[in-house]
């Protein structure tokens, strides 16, 4: 009998200003939202995203990448990448990285935001979040579908 793998993956969709994060469920079925940080300065911002890590016991970080609507990486991602390299050094080595396309994430979370008829003021607090979901979600059905149990 197959073993099924055990994952536990936090979704980062990086900004300028925030970091939007969210987390895998136990079963692996779904991303739920799990805050945003207030971007402080690179060696702020690892140090919080390793207390995420450790606390919540992360197996893989999943890396939303804004691409340009052509797919060729723009500057956005460029910062992005830069991002993850310093993230990649400042977390164990154990973590497994993977980079989601997060073009359309923050429309498609604005949508969802506007059919649950949220605030403008509310909306602004959760899209980080909200997009960093989308990211995981995305992320995580690929992932279900590698890792079947019998495959």
């Amino acid at each position: 009998m197959a073993s099924i793998t055990r994952v536990k993956a936090l979704g980062l969709d990086v900004g300028m200003k925030t970091i939007g994060l969210a987390v895998t469920d136990d079963a692996n079925i779904a991303a739920h939202p799990a805050g945003v940080i207030e971007r402080s300065g690179t060696d702020n911002d690892v140090s919080k995203i390793r207390t995420v890590v450790v606390e919540r016991d992360i197996t893989d970080i999943v890396i939303g990448m804004p691409f340009e609507l052509s797919g060729k990486v723009g500057h956005r991602a460029k910062r992005v990448l830069e991002f993850a390299q310093v993230l990649r050094a400042g977390l164990p080595a154990t973590l497994k990285f993977h980079e989601q396309d997060e073009r359309f994430t923050t429309a498609e979370a604005t949508r969802v935001l506007l059919d649950a008829d949220l605030s403008r003021g509310k909306r602004k607090e959760v899209i980080d979040q909200q997009a960093a979901t989308l990211i995981l979600q995305g992320w995580l059905a690929t992932w279900q579908s590698q890792n079947k149990p019998g495959l």
